[in-house]
């Protein structure tokens, strides 16, 4: 690549001495043939130039030609707008007046309405009078006051008919001035139409001429620049013999450096490529077979690692294999949350409680740098509790492991090739992930950074517990999950009744703090069990199944929702009272009190 690049170099150099070098070759015969060659292409180039030029010449002249139309076009159509402005006024005014003159015929029109309509009442009224039985004693007086009235009927009437045929008049010559003035407006628009028609045809032409003078002076440009790229042959093997020769033109003898620094950079490529052709015929071809296998193997390992990193699963919690319990706090959902915050700001030793030695990692605010704390509950052999903790901050946590560094109450030892900082008396911090703390008892950490490096067996991704952790809703802002119900009551204070925790294999439950709070519970029902049973039993009777032992609180705000999956598989979903999310929140703490639960449970 480095040798066809400096080969293109080398060329433009020889071909920039050629063009300036014209006149030194005139003094090599060998060179004759060239310089005929570029003579003819010059004068081919003259000749486009000049028909570029002619066509340039052209399109001004068309150009010129399209403005005077343009102007001509704008005097006419002002002509004829001018001619048109009167004829409007004229229509204007006859239509007023063919309006005024209608407007008097419907008004005469009206009124011999009136008058018939008049003289049809009278008759009725003295139709009417005479009908009476007896006769009234003024019947003549009233007849004769109608006949009189009747009488001048006649008179009003002609005198309306002679007014209705001067209106009629009228309106008909209104409308023979209007009809007058807009034949006389029609006929200028039908010559504004014909006269804007007649230019813009013209100009059509026009431009379809200058678009045909473009288009020819594109391909003249095209030949003139064919014809230059011709001329570079002719170039090349004059600037060669004159670099060969050592003749620089007067104007240019940087170009001849140039052309010999080019040639001397491909000869150092042309011998370098010659020496790495010998070493390579030098080379057992055993021994390349072998490179060449090590670096297929490289890039297949390379692969498959990518292939694992690529269908590895997201947000893994590397918790030890015999968990039991899973509480998963959502750090992130409870600063957003107004319930959360006035619930902290009310009970100041809510959250510490609730997330437990997270609380006590220095140098990191859970609130605003954490995104998820994860405590992980079991019982060693000899029954005794045990409890596994992982904190994980929002991005990188370089601050808070400086932080721990520094602090002079830390011992730092090292756990199978990783860090832990060690305060006593049974407190630790060990990093086990980019953004990832383990973080409680001394023994419960470093049994967490031998699962994190798999020399010890973790929580299976596959198995049945930690699917059900999965299906629980990830952006809630707190998860619970056991594999065994009748403990919750032992590990934290009790939150669902004997008789649910003892109808499951498996129990789980999400919250979240929306408004209202919205939950959902997850139920393996126990094979002794019937789930139809027990689905029915929470339907009809959610007051006795769901509520908080040793309260009157209620879990649901209306009865759940209850859905059966499979033969053993519940779900209920339900909304939350403020007050019974809040003491859900505090029996997870424990920092309710404690003491009417306790005898509670020791009666049953």
């Amino acid at each position: 690549m480095a040798l066809r690049h400096e080969r293109r170099l080398l060329q433009k150099s020889e071909i920039n001495l050629g063009r300036e070098g014209i006149a030194q070759a005139a003094n090599f015969p060998e060179l004759r043939n060239e310089i005929v060659a570029l003579k003819k292409l010059e004068q081919e180039q003259k000749e486009v130039a000049l028909r570029i030029a002619r066509i340039e010449e052209g399109i001004k002249t068309i150009e010129h030609e399209r403005q005077q139309n343009a102007r001509e076009q704008a005097e006419a159509i002002a002509k004829l707008e001018a001619e048109k402005k009167p004829l409007l006024q004229q229509r204007a005014q006859a239509k007023n007046n063919l309006d005024v003159c209608e407007r008097e015929l419907t008004g005469v029109e009206r009124r011999i309405q009136e008058s018939e309509a008049a003289d049809r009442d009278l008759l009725k009224q003295i139709s009417d009078l005479h009908a009476l039985d007896p006769a009234p004693a003024d019947l003549e007086a009233r007849s004769a006051d109608i006949t009189a009235r009747r009488a001048r009927l006649p008179d009003e009437r002609a005198e309306f008919v002679r007014a209705r045929l001067g209106s009629a008049e009228a309106v008909r010559l209104a409308k023979e001035k209007l009809n007058t003035a807009e034949a006389e407006l029609s006929a200028v628009e039908k010559n504004m139409a014909r006269t804007r028609s007649e230019f813009e045809a013209r100009d059509r032409k026009l431009n379809d001429n200058i678009r045909a003078q473009q288009e020819a002076a594109r391909e003249a440009r095209t030949r003139h620049q064919i014809v230059e790229e011709r001329k570079n042959p002719a170039y090349l093997s004059i600037g060669r013999h004159l670099a060969e020769k050592g003749v620089a033109p007067p104007n240019a003898p940087h170009l001849l450096a140039e052309a010999h620094r080019r040639r001397e950079a491909v000869d150092s490529h042309l011998k370098h490529k010659a020496e790495l052709a010998l070493l390579s015929s030098q080379i057992d071809k055993q021994e390349l077979r072998k490179f060449y296998f090590s670096v297929f193997s490289v890039l297949v390992l390379l692969a498959l690692i990518l292939l694992v990193v690529f269908q590895s699963p997201r947000g893994r919690e590397w918790l030890p294999q015999e968990t039991d319990i899973i509480l998963s706090i959502n750090a992130e959902q409870f600063e957003r949350a107004n319930l959360a915050k006035r619930w902290r700001g009310e009970d100041p030793k809510l959250w510490p409680a609730l997330v437990g030695a997270a609380a006590s990692v220095p140098g990191l605010n859970l609130p605003r740098d954490a995104v998820r704390v994860t405590r992980a509950l079991t019982t060693n052999e000899a029954g005794e509790p045990r409890e596994f903790n992982l904190v994980q901050a929002r991005r990188a946590i370089p601050n808070v492991i400086s932080t721990i560094g520094n602090d002079k109450t830390f011992q730092k030892r090292s756990k199978s090739g990783l860090p832990v900082w060690e305060r006593p008396p049974d407190f630790a911090i060990a990093r086990v992930g980019p953004a990832t703390l383990a973080v409680g008892a001394p023994e419960e950490v470093d049994e967490l950074v031998l699962v994190r490096l798999g020399m010890k067996p973790d929580l299976k991704i596959t198995g049945q517990l930690f699917d059900r952790f999965q299906a629980l809703d990830r952006d809630s802002a707190l998860r619970l999950i056991s594999r065994d119900p009748p403990d919750l009551s032992r590990v934290f204070h009790p939150i669902f009744r004997r008789e649910l925790l003892d109808a499951s294999q498996l129990l789980g439950l999400a919250v979240n703090l929306q408004n209202p709070v919205k939950a959902r519970v997850l139920i393996k029902v126990n094979p002794s069990k019937n789930a139809a049973d027990l689905a029915r039993n929470l339907r009809d009777k959610p007051q006795q199944w769901l509520n908080f032992p040793d309260s009157q609180l209620l879990l649901y705000l209306q009865p759940p929702e209850v859905q059966i999956h499979g033969n053993s598989n519940l779900e209920l979903r339900f909304s939350m009272p403020e007050a019974s999310a809040r003491l859900l929140f505090e029996r997870l703490a424990k920092t309710d009190t404690p003491q009417p639960v306790a005898a509670y449970y020791t009666k049953q």
